[in-house]
């Protein structure tokens, strides 16, 4: 059963399809948008499919795609846009080092607002799978596009080809490294500066600071095991004031826990599992 709606794209979402041989063709070496280890059904489904060569990815047996992660594909730049309830939804378009591109549709959330941009590494998170805009049901609409922005009619992940008409299960071998794909700066988001940071065992806390507002930041990142769920947290408290925290199961960070702390002294820290770190009130300037 075909989960995704036909498009209703613009002329200029809608550049002519292209062969992988032709001009321009993706270089690029992508991975399954999906965690490591994970498994779903790559449709790229014809007649009818808008812009034809995009994929659907959908439910595999009984693992159900629906509020998985979505992780580029290939290093580059993280582009977020949301075109409400019409076309893509809420979409990403990675535009990677040798002019190809990457699209990302009908997400149910995005990691930035839209409007902002990234930069990202193969792994890196940059939404969930929903299914906003034209969509009848979960799944993630995705294209490779060629550096002239023509569609690719036979993209490849994981060293698998899915042609026109073909289905077929991919599994992911993202983030499978055993490395963390996020830096405390991606978490924190644009402005942020790391100003100190503690080892905990099985991985690092973090304190940044944003200039531009006096706002800190605070994150803890896994480097053990990285997307494997375990008790962790991070917490930021601004001398005289009340501590913030984010605690949980997570599996690649805890945080960002942000607050404003211009010319105050601060108290942070973070853990994973039993091993924990809590500053001295500091970085007072």
């Amino acid at each position: 059963m075909i989960l995704g709606l036909s498009l209703t794209l613009t002329a200029a979402l809608l550049p002519q399809a292209a062969s992988a041989q032709g001009a321009g063709a993706l270089l690029a070496s992508h991975k399954s948008p999906f965690n490591c280890g994970k498994t779903f059904n790559a449709n790229n489904w014809s007649p009818g499919h808008s812009p034809s060569g995009s994929i659907d990815w959908q439910d595999y047996g009984a693992d159900d795609i629906n509020g998985e992660t979505v992780r580029a594909t290939a290093a580059g730049t993280a582009y977020f846009n949301d075109a409400g309830s019409t076309s893509y939804g809420k979409w990403v378009e990675v535009r990677h080092g040798d002019g190809t591109r990457t699209r990302y549709a009908h997400l149910a959330t995005m990691v930035r607002a839209a409007g902002a941009s990234l930069a990202v590494g193969q792994g890196t998170a940059i939404g969930t799978v929903g299914s906003t805009g034209g969509s009848s049901a979960p799944h993630l609409h995705y294209e490779q596009r060629t550096s002239s922005g023509t569609v690719d009619t036979s993209p490849t992940v994981e060293g698998v080809t899915v042609s026109l008409g073909q289905k077929k299960a991919v599994t992911s071998t993202n983030s499978c490294g055993g490395t963390n794909p996020y830096t405390p700066q991606e978490i924190c988001g644009s402005g942020y500066t790391v100003i100190d940071s503690a080892a905990l065992t099985g991985g690092r806390t973090y304190l940044l600071y944003n200039s531009g507002n006096g706002n800190n930041c605070v994150t803890t990142l896994k480097t053990t095991s990285p997307g494997t769920a375990a008790s962790m947290s991070a917490f930021l408290e601004p001398e005289g004031a009340s501590r913030t925290t984010d605690s949980g199961s997570y599996g690649y960070y805890a945080g960002p826990v942000r607050r404003a702390a211009a010319g105050q002294c601060v108290k942070w820290g973070g853990s994973i599992g039993a091993s924990s770190y809590t500053s001295p009130f500091e970085h007072c300037g």
